[in-house]
């Protein structure tokens, strides 16, 4: 038999599930527009449907990562299908190095035993 849930923790659960999840474009248009001055955060938050804390996490995440990149620290995270198409890049490269180096190298070997042949034979000769 299912457990009867209470009111609060049914109100909790539906506000997790309904929760909004904000793209980055309108995190960063929401914190330009609280930037501009034109309403007052409290009134943009109830605008926009968040709460102001969470309001200025954004902003002060926003101005963290823009005195980074001022700074020129330009490091960032690379997502999953970089990091598989520069693996897949650097195994073609290496195959690449691989086969010029056999080509290179292989026909410089061949003649440098063709003359250590001839000067063997050459010496073998006096």
């Amino acid at each position: 038999m299912p457990k009867k849930k209470n009111a609060s923790s049914l109100i909790s659960e539906l506000k997790r599930k309904t929760r909004r999840n904000y793209s980055s474009e309108e995190k960063i248009r929401i914190i330009i527009e609280g930037m501009r001055g034109e309403i007052t955060i409290a009134e943009l938050c109830r605008k926009e449907g968040l709460s102001q804390g969470l309001y200025y996490k954004w902003s002060k995440d926003f101005m963290e990562a823009g005195k980074r990149r001022l700074n020129g620290d330009t490091m960032r995270e690379a997502n999953t299908s970089e990091v598989h198409e520069l693996k897949g890049e650097n195994g073609t490269l290496k195959k690449l190095v691989a086969e010029l180096s056999y080509f290179i190298f292989y026909p410089i070997r061949l003649l440098i035993n063709f003359i250590i042949r001839d000067l063997e034979y050459a010496s073998l000769n006096y």
